[in-house]
């Protein structure tokens, strides 16, 4: 449901605004995926730009590529599928204990969006934002879900209301309703007080699902706990032009 697409056709080097693939077994994680109820998608267009780090070859699972042993970077849309790589990944990678989110533009099945957060919290994984690093719209969850979250200065966060597959808003259902519940719940799973996740929703949904509300790491550091700055930048992270890190990575749509 929340998917914020980057026009990379446009993208040249970026500028500060406020990563072979492999054949996945999905028998082993058949618990994680729903194949009667999926949620909407979430898109809006962006020619903004950011100047994002480059991430080291590794195994792609989906959206998420293998840095190293203790660690995965983040750097396309989530789907339906991405719970069942995400369980794939971990089992493959048991080491992994931190996601670091380099170009997250959300996801194209809301649900299941919210399962990959359930499990990175379930796992205690820390989730990291880089300088340059962008999280935007349904990457906002998977953000929260981090046991420790991290964003370093330079890093940007987008979010707006979410749509389903019906065209329906936040809006046209009842405060009440499972449909707004289970994002209050959600973010009290990763932390939150009620009034905190109440008042954090509220804020996502000041703006509609054509538009997106930008914050900086200050601006969302006053709306959700961020834990200190920790950096590690040599010798695995250095910047380079979207477009040639984009260009390696396998097209998973």
């Amino acid at each position: 449901m929340r998917s914020l697409s980057v026009c990379l056709a446009c993208v040249a080097l970026f500028a500060v605004s406020p990563l072979s693939a492999q054949v996945i077994d999905y028998e082993a994680v058949d618990e994680v995926s729903d194949p009667v109820v999926t949620g909407g998608e979430r898109t809006l267009f962006t020619t903004a730009v950011v100047e994002a780090p480059a991430i080291a070859q590794g195994p792609a699972y989906g959206p998420f590529r293998v840095i190293d042993e203790g660690r995965a970077a983040l750097v396309d849309v989530t789907d339906g599928r991405t719970p069942a790589l995400f369980a794939a990944m971990l089992r493959d990678h048991p080491g992994i204990a931190t996601i670091e989110m380099i170009d997250c533009p959300g996801t194209e099945d809301d649900l299941a969006n919210l399962k990959v957060g359930q499990m990175i919290r379930q796992r205690g994984l820390v989730t990291h934002v880089p300088a340059g690093g962008s999280v935007r719209s349904g990457g906002v969850e998977l953000f929260l879900a981090g046991a420790r979250r991290y964003a370093d200065p330079g890093s940007e966060f987008a979010v707006h209301s979410w749509q389903d597959d019906t065209g329906l808003e936040p809006s046209d259902y009842a405060a009440n309703a499972p449909e707004n519940r289970r994002y209050i719940d959600y973010y009290r799973a990763m932390g939150m007080s009620t009034g905190e996740a109440q008042a954090f929703y509220a804020m996502t949904n000041s703006v509609p699902f054509a538009s997106a509300r930008w914050l900086d790491e200050r601006e969302m550091g006053a709306w959700v706990q961020l834990d200190d700055v920790k950096v590690d930048v040599t010798p695995r992270f250095q910047f380079v032009q979207l477009a040639a890190l984009v260009d390696s990575i396998p097209s998973f749509q």
